[in-house]
């Protein structure tokens, strides 16, 4: 049978896939667009989507199923796949809850502008670079709406491209261990700007790297003010692996805080939370109840990591400089939560951890002379 044609089942959707792009491997993050879009219909009861890029419509079907949406817009550029949209939601489009249209996503935020018709959330899920509809889906955004934007320019975020980067984003990324986080930053980053320019503001309500593939939700608000606090620069020691960060207004004295070695700037960037709490807090719940286990477990871990430093310092980079074996990651943590400091896992690659202390500490304690876990607190 051809596969193209066979019937898929993801949540509570079944549909062909067609010619469309269609990654299974990829569903963690349709789960969590859906869950996010739940709750805020539980919150605001109602929710209208724009399914910027539908592709084979998946997420349009999934949004309707279970986070209930009230009407959606699916959009793909591609005529080419009308037949298989029309197969796939044929029962929102026979009952008037979904319309379908085929144009470019920008022209579909300018069309909503004009009429005033403002959406609550917003799914933009293109290839490459998102900067070309930053500024345009939020003129299509209500206030306190949810934006959902993809990146897969992972060499731009990363460093590898750093003049490239400078041209899309505006910053200049440099490479260096925790630099896919760097790549989430850099995004909201540039989307902050894009919202202040309007005399708004967005707050990140998660951020989310898995793969090569990069996926923020933020919410629009009445203003989010950039401080020296939240945008500014990543340091990074390429002589001992410290981080810092850096304001503007050391721009001229940025060394490392340890050996006082120049740093290696990475910005501008976002260096606020990455995720909401209450928010992550209330997906988990509401995954709990649905029984996906394995997204509970997701949400708990980047619940943990939300208000920690703006960086990670992997295993492989702990043992390389400390010159001992890489230490396991959940001693590391029991270790230096026993010394006082914060420290957890991350979501981003399961090599890594944050914490508060520098990486000479991280070092300290995974030395083989620490090897005896812990002692346990007394209840």
């Amino acid at each position: 049978m051809n596969q193209n044609l066979t019937e898929h089942t993801e949540g509570e959707a079944t549909f062909k896939v067609g010619h469309a792009f269609y990654r299974p491997s990829t569903q963690v993050v349709r789960d969590l667009g859906v869950l996010a879009a739940a709750i805020y219909k539980s919150q605001r009861g109602g929710l209208r989507v724009i399914d910027a890029m539908s592709g084979c419509g998946v997420r349009s079907l999934r949004y309707r199923l279970e986070s209930q949406a009230d009407w959606i817009w699916v959009n793909e550029a591609n005529p080419e796949l009308n037949l298989i949209l029309q197969q796939n939601l044929a029962g929102a489009i026979a009952t008037h809850t979904a319309t379908l249209t085929h144009l470019d996503a920008n022209q579909v935020f300018f069309e909503c502008y004009n009429r005033r018709d403002y959406y609550d959330f917003i799914d933009v899920d293109c290839f490459g670079s998102p900067t070309p509809y930053l500024d345009t889906s939020l003129w299509a955004l209500k206030l306190g709406g949810l934006l959902y934007l993809t990146s897969t320019d992972g060499r731009k975020l990363t460093g590898h491209a750093s003049e490239s980067s400078l041209g899309i984003y505006g910053a200049y990324p440099r490479n260096h261990p925790a630099a896919q986080e760097q790549g989430l930053r850099l995004v909201i980053g540039k989307l902050q700007q894009q919202a202040i320019a309007k005399g708004l503001g967005i707050t990140p309500i998660f951020s989310l790297f898995t793969g090569q593939t990069y996926r923020l939700m933020v919410r629009l608000v009445k203003s989010q003010p950039l401080t020296l606090q939240n945008y500014g620069f990543l340091g990074y020691c390429h002589h001992c692996g410290n981080y810092q960060t850096v304001s503007w207004r050391q721009l001229g004295r940025s060394f490392c805080d340890h050996d006082q070695k120049s740093l290696t700037l990475s910005g501008p960037l976002w260096l606020g939370m990455l995720h909401n709490k209450s928010w992550l807090k209330q997906m988990r719940v509401l995954a709990h109840h649905w029984q996906w286990s394995k997204r509970v477990q997701l949400l708990t871990l980047m619940e943990a990591e939300a208000d920690f430093p703006p960086y990670f310092y992997t295993l492989a980079e702990i043992g390389r400089r400390g010159r001992l074996d890489i230490p396991k990651r959940e001693y590391l943590i029991q270790v230096l939560q026993a010394r006082g400091f914060h420290a957890c896992a991350t979501h981003i690659t399961p090599g890594a951890i944050k914490t508060n202390a520098d990486i000479h500490t991280c070092i300290t304690a995974g030395q083989k002379n620490d090897q005896n876990p812990p002692p346990k607190e007394k209840s």
